[in-house]
């Protein structure tokens, strides 16, 4: 190995290793961790590189060395189990000694990649714009890129993804109580699935999104459902919105706003409820603590997947839904284990679909990237370590 650091972060990783059930293979046959026959194998393939990306930064080296191939889930073991042990650990692996060396480490967020009007554009088009069959090879035929909501009286695997979804969709209209008459305002569109459905319940519908891609294919989709009349969809930025709507409905945006435009974001959605009108969220959360630890530090996930993104805590929401608006949130559903299944129903049908992603010209190194990000999400949310929630907000 080239460099001290390196060394000593095999040491501490080694020590790491051994507190998880998993077992952590080295090319010599040398085994760490503190799993059985049984457990998931992790399989270190190229230790020194391995542990120089993780010596120079941890947080974004695991993934970027996972991209590489440095390591990676052994013969048999699913990348999703494997990291599971590690996501329900994350706040007890790391020793307090270490925790203060944090800041030496630790990268700040790049200023380029705040939420302005013009760097949000660009943020979004990094993830959205990628290739609408990219997303049309893991997602449902409905195209809904956020959490299902499964029915739990039923075995999972006899649902379908998309009713699921479509439940999750007529969940968060019926939580906005919207029906005939109502003006309705899609705050992130997506692929106009949720648009759609408000529509056909008799809604007038004015949507925004930033993603030019996700656009065309929407505006196709509405055309195709014959509801252009009903659907006004609009490449926007939630802060050039003007008008007043009965109900304000946002799917897994809000990760996307930044922790510094949260104020701005909250008061225009209050700005835009008629009276008595209603916001209905969904939102991916975390605890308090843990948000407050990482929202300063730049991640694998922001680097190479949501440039700009940050998870927010529903402490964090409260907060700045009463200080910068009239809005309380008064209904609060969670369902991360949902969120979990449907992670790996995507990761599934990536890996089978790839033939389909590499055609759109997408290398190697990226199929192992949305690997990894499908799976590592997918642990955070089947750990406990993340949940979602839809959240109504009404004025007090």
């Amino acid at each position: 190995m080239s460099s001290l650091r390196a060394r000593i972060t095999r040491l501490i990783v080694d020590r790491t290793l051994d507190q998880v059930p998993v077992r952590a293979v080295y090319p010599d046959g040398t085994v760490r961790g503190d799993g059985g026959p049984d457990a998931p194998v992790l399989r270190i393939v190229r230790p020194g590189s391995l542990f120089e990306r993780l010596a120079h930064n941890p947080k974004i080296g695991l993934g970027e060395a996972y991209m590489a191939g440095d390591w990676t889930a052994g013969d048999g073991t699913d990348l999703g189990d494997l990291l599971r042990p590690f996501a329900a650990r994350v706040a007890q692996l790391v020793p307090p000694y270490l925790l203060r060396f944090r800041r030496v480490v630790d990268r700040r967020i790049p200023r380029l990649r705040r939420n302005t009007p013009a760097g949000a554009r660009e943020n979004i088009s990094a993830h959205y714009d990628l290739s609408n069959a990219l997303f049309g090879a893991f997602l449902d035929p409905g195209l809904t890129y956020s959490s299902a909501l499964f029915d739990h009286d039923v075995p999972l695997a006899a649902q379908d993804l998309e009713e699921a979804q479509s439940r999750k969709v007529e969940r968060i209209l019926d939580l906005a109580a919207v029906g005939p008459g109502s003006r309705v305002l899609e705050v992130g569109i997506g692929w106009g699935t949720l648009a759609i459905a408000a529509a056909r319940r008799g809604a007038q519908v004015t949507g925004i999104t930033l993603s030019t891609e996700q656009l065309l294919l929407a505006q196709k989709r509405v055309a195709d459902a014959g509801l252009v009349d009903r659907i006004d969809l609009r490449l926007q930025d939630y802060r050039m919105v003007t008008g007043s709507y009965d109900a304000v409905v946002s799917v897994e945006m809000i990760e996307a706003v930044g922790e510094e435009y949260w104020p701005e974001y909250f008061r225009t959605l209050d700005q835009l409820l008629a009276p008595g009108g209603r916001v209905a969220l969904q939102a991916i959360l975390m605890d308090h603590d843990r948000m407050l630890a990482t929202r300063n530090s730049y991640s694998w996930i922001q680097k190479y997947i949501f440039p700009g993104g940050l998870i927010p805590s529903r402490g964090a929401i409260d907060e700045t839904v009463a200080r910068q608006t009239t809005l309380t949130v008064d209904d609060d559903h969670r369902f991360g284990a949902d969120y979990a299944e449907t992670l790996r129903r995507w990761r599934r049908r990536f890996v089978a679909n790839w033939h389909v992603v590499q055609a759109e010209g997408f290398d190697e190194s990226f199929r192992r990237a949305w690997e990894y990000y499908l799976a590592y999400s997918e642990a955070g949310f089947a750990s406990g370590y993340l949940d979602v929630a839809q959240l109504r907000l009404r004025r007090h």
